[in-house]
């Protein structure tokens, strides 16, 4: 049975109590104001892991013009990266409450963009440039192998795939899983975390 203080990646608890609060995250001169709750991920704090992936990400991309976050819980990763690169964003997630933080915070920080409910890629569509997400681990591996090997069918002739793994959560077995799919690069380790960029092969 999974208690309550668990259910923030692929559950809709709709007797789930609400405790909106604010996070604060600068980046690149920009300040940006999340709203989070009670039922999402890292609802208290920015987790180390998506903070990685975004460093490393603005490093090694130049222009972008359109992103994909799937998976975007209140929706750090796209907000941030939109915000930076100037261009649109599509953020999807199985969760509704995330759905409802992402569109308020998208509003919050000026964002182009809309955060859509989607299982997975279900209700999305178009291709991108850049697709990231920091996967839901405990909605399971089926899932994130799931996430990881169909985005190929929405990226750009020149995207990427970007993610953020724990080295004890998986990250070495799954990119065995997704290498016939990509062309994967281990950007950065850190902390046990692993950073991957994943080019279509």
């Amino acid at each position: 049975m999974i208690g309550d203080s668990l259910e923030h990646y692929f559950t809709n608890n709709s007797n789930l109590k609400s405790e909106l609060r604010t996070i604060l995250y600068e980046k690149k001169g920009f300040v940006f104001t999340f709203f989070s709750d009670l039922g999402v991920f890292s609802k208290n704090h920015l987790d180390y892991g998506s903070r990685l992936l975004i460093d490393n990400i603005i490093e090694n991309e130049n222009k972008i013009t359109n992103i994909l976050d799937v998976g975007c819980g209140y929706g750090l990763l796209g907000i941030v990266l939109g915000k930076i690169y100037n261009c649109p964003v599509t953020m999807s997630d199985v969760n509704k409450r995330c759905i409802h933080l992402s569109n308020m915070n998208i509003e919050k920080n000026k964002i182009m963009g809309q955060a859509l409910l989607s299982d997975c890629y279900s209700n999305i569509t178009g291709t991108y440039d850049l697709i990231v997400t920091n996967p839901p681990i405990k909605a399971g591996k089926k899932i994130v192998f799931n996430i990881l090997d169909e985005a190929y069918k929405y990226l750009n002739k020149n995207g990427h795939l970007w993610f953020v793994m724990r080295k004890d959560h998986g990250a070495k077995s799954m990119l065995k899983l997704i290498e016939n799919r990509y062309t994967c690069e281990i950007i950065c380790k850190s902390k046990g975390f692993y950073v991957i960029k994943a080019k279509i092969r």
